[in-house]
């Protein structure tokens, strides 16, 4: 692929690969330790999964002005750095055993992780031409994808073998290798900060408060953007029905036994589902209106998600997760190859800022439902998911009437001629 050729893309597309790593691994380890240690509450498993989701709620105003305002590259560098050093501080309090004191490291740990991914994507828009944009996206879904299939399964490894100290180290050392990747980098300053420098003098929280504002009214504005940012809500609904569920299917209904076991090859069933959506997304991008990509195969993710509430063997069950990722797939793609086509990239992080925002208050609040509802009021977890299925088939059909309509409508972005005109108006000032 031509993508490859640019240097800056490929060091940040395994900048990102070994942050997802830390994120991933060590996350899921921790699950995993949490359910045998506390059996009888399932409960806990689900609060460990809310400490990744809910720190949105506290960042989500300066996130995206962060990636605006500042240097995007160090933004995202830094990130690093700080998760690295909480992750130290994570291993000495998992030693411990003090577990509110881990939720409390890890709800820091993600609040800093909220900072670099719309860092990072600003930087992608802005170091790629157009035609690249569903490429990368692309990219970043089989990323995703080899994580589904690997990173659980990594994760129930380390755990059984190392134990959950051995993945924390991991985490540790991805954060390292990620921030040596983005120092690497050699991007243009306007790319950086296309807003042009920032004075520290200048009112941080003031200026946040109105490119908060900004941003919103960007995204209001804009039909098409607000359906894409919406989408991440939904996102977001399934991302927390799915980050516990599996395990909790298995644990107490499919196999109790070997849950840990089940779980990874579900994942591991999704993970290969996704990369094998995001292959043939990405090679169809081109073929297929961006509509069709995302409403169609929407439709049968919400059919597929009631076989996974209903069927009581294995088989059909993994059969349903890897098709569901081949569902999944080609609608991040078509997301990910629009947005940045639609957006300023004066504005890209503030409008990428809103993304985990939105699919973070989602999760946490279905990730609040399950703690609260399994197993004292709802205790048939089919009924969850069918409950999962039944709002999925309603964007559906919100996707597949609108989303015609406001691609029409919508405007593309000449990113690089932007980049351009800013670097000169900053550079000849009237």
């Amino acid at each position: 692929m031509d993508i490859f050729k640019n240097r800056n893309f490929v060091r940040l597309f395994f900048a990102a690969l070994a942050s997802q790593m830390g994120t991933t691994v060590g996350n899921m380890a921790f699950a995993f330790y949490l359910l045998d240690r506390f059996a009888n509450q399932p409960a806990y498993t689900t609060l460990a999964e809310l400490m990744y989701s809910l720190p949105t709620v506290f960042v989500f105003l300066i996130v995206g002005v962060a990636a605006d305002r500042l240097d995007r590259k160090k933004v995202a560098e830094n990130c690093d750095w700080i998760r690295a050093g909480l992750t130290v501080v994570l291993f000495a309090a998992l030693y411990s055993g003090n577990i509110p004191f881990v939720f409390c490291i890890l709800f820091i740990r993600s609040a800093v992780t909220k900072f670099f991914f719309p860092a990072e994507a600003s930087l992608v828009q802005a170091i790629l031409p157009k035609e690249h944009y569903a490429k990368a996206a692309g990219l970043n879904q089989i990323l995703f994808s080899i994580f589904m299939v690997f990173g659980v399964g990594m994760g129930a490894f380390m755990y059984k073998t190392i134990g959950v100290h051995g993945a924390i180290i991991l985490d540790f050392v991805s954060f390292i290798v990620s921030g040596f990747l983005i120092r690497a980098c050699r991007i243009p300053k306007e790319a950086r900060q296309p807003n042009g420098p920032f004075k520290w003098g200048d009112s941080f929280l003031k200026d946040s408060a109105a490119d908060f504002k900004e941003g919103i009214v960007y995204i209001v504005k804009n039909k098409l953007l607000a359906s894409l940012i919406f989408g991440f809500f939904i996102f977001g609904f399934v991302n927390g029905g799915f980050a516990v569920l599996p395990m909790f299917t298995m644990k107490y209904g499919l196999a109790p036994d070997h849950y840990e076991s089940h779980t990874s090859i579900f994942t591991v069933a999704l993970g290969f589902g996704l990369l094998a959506g995001s292959v043939i997304g990405t090679m169809i991008a081109k073929k297929v209106k961006p509509h069709h990509l995302m409403s169609i195969p929407i439709l049968a993710a919400g059919l597929l998600i009631f076989v996974l509430g209903y069927t009581d063997k294995l088989w059909i069950y993994y059969t349903a997760a890897f098709v569901l990722g081949m569902c999944i797939g080609p609608v991040n793609i078509a997301i990910g190859g629009w947005m940045p086509k639609i957006v300023h990239p004066k504005i890209m992080g503030r409008v990428s800022g809103w993304q985990d925002p939105f699919m973070m208050f989602a999760q946490s609040i279905t990730l609040g439902l399950v703690a609260l509802l399994f197993p004292k009021f709802v205790s048939n977890i089919d009924y969850l998911y069918y409950g999962m299925g039944v709002v999925i088939l309603a964007v559906f059909v919100f996707y597949f009437i609108a989303l015609p309509k406001y691609s029409a409508e919508a405007a593309e972005v000449d990113v690089q001629r932007s980049l351009k005109a800013d670097s000169e108006k900053h550079a000849n000032p009237v």
